[in-house]
């Protein structure tokens, strides 16, 4: 997982670099997902990786732990009372809390990656997963946050790994000829439910 834990903590690296000097004013802005404020990003961002280290903590003890304390409704309420702190506040906690989930992606026994977690929908989930989905939360949110960071920003190993999975998704959920069509250039994109 030596790899992994490198990407993420470039992709740490990367978040932090682009809100340093973040302002209230910034903060208090749309990001680029619906209803959420540049502020309810970085909270989420944040909250995501205590959501690591109480997975990991709780893996290295040989318990399953769920991966917010409230379940989708406590994740919503922490985010919600987080978004409109001061931005200083909000970068000093997503740097933090960066830095809690390397130690504890770096601390978490060798033989603890295929122990499990649970997701906030109560889905079972690998350290290795946890640790992958991390990556994906902090890369696809970097881009949300509407700063400068866009798709083409990305690592190139992690969009490959993301399409890879995303095109599972399609599979899974679109009608194959729709998606057949779309791909070969000979129709419209299907419709999808959201992912991840």
């Amino acid at each position: 997982m030596a790899e992994e834990q490198a990407a993420l903590a470039a992709s740490h690296r990367r978040l932090v670099e682009g809100i340093t000097g973040l302002t209230d004013d910034v903060a208090r802005r749309d990001s680029r997902l619906p209803g959420w404020t540049v502020g309810h990003v970085l909270t989420h961002v944040a909250r995501n990786a205590d959501s690591l280290v109480r997975r990991m903590e709780g893996a290295a003890r040989r318990e399953v732990v769920d991966q917010y304390a409230g379940g989708a409704a406590g994740r919503a309420a922490e985010i919600e009372a987080g978004a409109g702190r001061p931005a200083a506040v909000l970068v000093a906690d997503v740097r933090d809390t960066a830095a809690a989930a390397e130690r504890a992606c770096a601390e978490l026994p060798d033989d603890a990656w295929d122990r499990l977690g649970r997701s906030t929908g109560g889905a079972p989930q690998t350290m290795r997963r946890v640790l992958t989905g991390r990556i994906r939360e902090v890369e696809m949110h970097h881009v949300d946050l509407g700063l400068g960071y866009e798709p083409a920003d990305w690592p190139e190993a992690f969009a490959r790994a993301e399409l890879d999975a995303g095109l599972w998704h399609m599979v899974e959920h679109a009608d194959p000829r729709a998606l057949l069509g779309w791909l070969s250039g000979r129709g419209p994109a299907p419709e999808l439910p959201p992912w991840p």
